[in-house]
């Protein structure tokens, strides 16, 4: 007998229902514009050119001002080490000494004890806790012959001295663990810095990377300009100064001169500028590395101290005391062997070699060179000044 059952149709099942083959291909298509959907934000997340030039910059000032820290921590730990031996060295002295007048008390103890004298009972001031409490407690010290008395003299004050000297040179001891562990944690805020810029880096591709050059090509185009423009109205202020100083004296006035000529250096001034200077040009090209002074590699503030140092003037480690060791002058009337620093924490500093230019040392992965102090644009310069 011939079954009257209709044949089930083609296709595949979606949730207990019958889909023909062509419903399948839609589905197909709304997964696949599903998973493009889910896939765009991530493709959005990703951060633009700018964003990550300026991260980089960011973690790079970042660095440099921890670098700073480090190199303040480095300084301090140093003066704090030099003291702690120092006080160690006068400790064991101190001991020494104290030892030899505890012998010395030794003595007599002896001598009493061999010729069973009445005199007073030094063992048992040995023994006291302190030597003041046990002459507090009698009255031996007037029964003690004169010799007894300058020893037992010498070594209470050698006890007290001791005592104090070792105090201190605990305290220093722990000055110096603490100066230790600010520089430890300085020296690990830089390298972590540095490390989160190179992998932002890494991650660029190679026409991201050159986009990149072409942005920080047309930043150092723009500081040249600015430089220039310094570099002009600095030539014409002068112009200025030296039209007026004329004038005066071909009037005979005594008069003094204008507030920018004020800030002019002296002639000492120049010559130490030109020594400070001719060392600095003989670093360019030298890399950078932060917390170095020299003489095969700098960091900013290195580079500065070393200048100003071959010119005979002492300059502190960081940039925080460089800007405070000389006169500040305003940006117009900087002059050929002044500090420039930059950002509002200044930690960042170069020495002006004139006409809106300095020789620097700027960032990991760089050389010492000469640039416009415009480098980061007009806003990032903190301050000028003369520091001898």
């Amino acid at each position: 007998m011939a079954s009257h059952r209709k044949s089930r149709p083609t296709g595949s099942r979606v949730a207990g229902i019958r889909t023909p083959a062509f419903a399948t291909a839609a589905l197909t298509s709304v997964a696949l514009l599903s998973q493009s959907a889910n896939a765009a934000p991530e493709a959005d997340d990703k951060p633009s050119l700018e964003e990550v030039e300026k991260k980089v910059d960011d973690l790079y000032r970042q660095a440099g001002s921890a670098t700073e820290k480090y190199n303040g921590a480095k300084e301090k730990t140093a003066k704090q080490r030099k003291r702690v031996d120092t006080l160690l060295d006068d400790v064991a002295q101190r001991t020494e000494k104290l030892n030899e007048a505890r012998e010395e008390l030794g003595t007599f103890a002896a001598a009493q004890y061999r010729t069973g004298a009445s005199a007073p009972d030094t063992a048992t001031f040995l023994l006291a806790d302190t030597p003041q409490d046990y002459f507090d407690q009698t009255q031996l010290m007037d029964r003690m012959t004169g010799r007894q008395k300058v020893a037992v003299d010498d070594y209470i004050t050698q006890q007290s001295e001791t005592m104090e000297k070792r105090q201190e040179a605990a305290e220093s001891l722990e000055t110096l663990t603490e100066s230790q562990g600010d520089l430890k944690t300085a020296k690990a805020t830089v390298q972590r810095k540095l490390a989160d810029a190179r992998e932002l880096l890494s991650k660029l591709t190679a026409e991201e990377k050159a986009r990149l050059a072409a942005i920080e090509k047309e930043k150092q185009q723009e500081a040249a300009r600015k430089a220039a423009e310094l570099a002009r109205q600095q030539a014409e202020q002068q112009k200025e100064q030296e039209q007026e100083a004329a004038q005066q004296q071909g009037s005979g006035s005594s008069s003094a001169g204008s507030s920018s000529s004020s800030t002019a250096p002296d002639s000492s001034y120049a010559t130490k500028a030109d020594k400070a200077l001719a060392f600095a040009r003989a670093q360019i090209g030298k890399p950078y590395v932060w917390g170095a002074t020299g003489p095969g590699s700098y960091d900013c503030s290195g580079i500065t101290q070393a200048a100003w140092k071959a010119a005979g003037v002492t300059l502190p480690r960081t940039t925080y005391d460089q800007v405070n060791a000389g006169t500040t002058v305003p940006l117009a009337d900087a002059q050929p062997g002044d500090l420039v620093f930059f950002y509002d924490d200044v930690t960042h500093v170069g020495i002006y070699i004139g006409n809106g230019m300095m020789i620097h040392a700027p960032k990991p992965g760089t050389y010492v060179r000469e640039e416009s102090i415009y480098y980061d644009g007009e806003s990032s310069i903190h301050s000028v000044v003369r520091p001898a």
